[in-house]
């Protein structure tokens, strides 16, 4: 899994729109506040109760562009919506997201996350 999400990262620093996103002085804080055991809870929490039901009423709307790392990750990482999950990563729509899916999405937000802090 981990040369998938090395290709995915190349592809993710290509576009324009992805690479413009990065974390602000206040999240790493709260991030280094919770602890990253906290954040990557809230990351598992946030994917298996927005992104991965089969039908999302508001799909492409579901995640702010705002107000958790997490948030800011999942744009950056394209795993804000389905629409860009099928994209980015090959993942079908449509259908419920099962276990690995969900863990491999939470680790790209992690990745990018942890990337971040350095």
């Amino acid at each position: 899994m981990n040369e998938r999400i090395e290709k995915v990262f190349l592809n993710l620093s290509k576009s324009k729109f992805r690479s413009h996103f990065h974390l602000k002085e206040k999240d790493k804080i709260y991030i280094l506040e919770k602890g990253i055991k906290v954040i990557e809870n809230h990351a598992n929490d946030f994917v298996t109760n927005r992104i991965s039901p089969k039908k999302i009423l508001n799909d492409g709307k579901q995640t702010p562009m705002k107000g958790h790392p997490v948030f800011i990750a999942q744009h950056a990482t394209a795993t804000c919506c389905r629409n860009c999950i099928y994209k980015w990563h090959n993942i079908p729509k449509n259908v419920e997201l099962n276990d690995e899916q969900i863990k491999y999405i939470v680790d790209v937000i992690m990745k990018w996350i942890k990337n971040e802090l350095k």
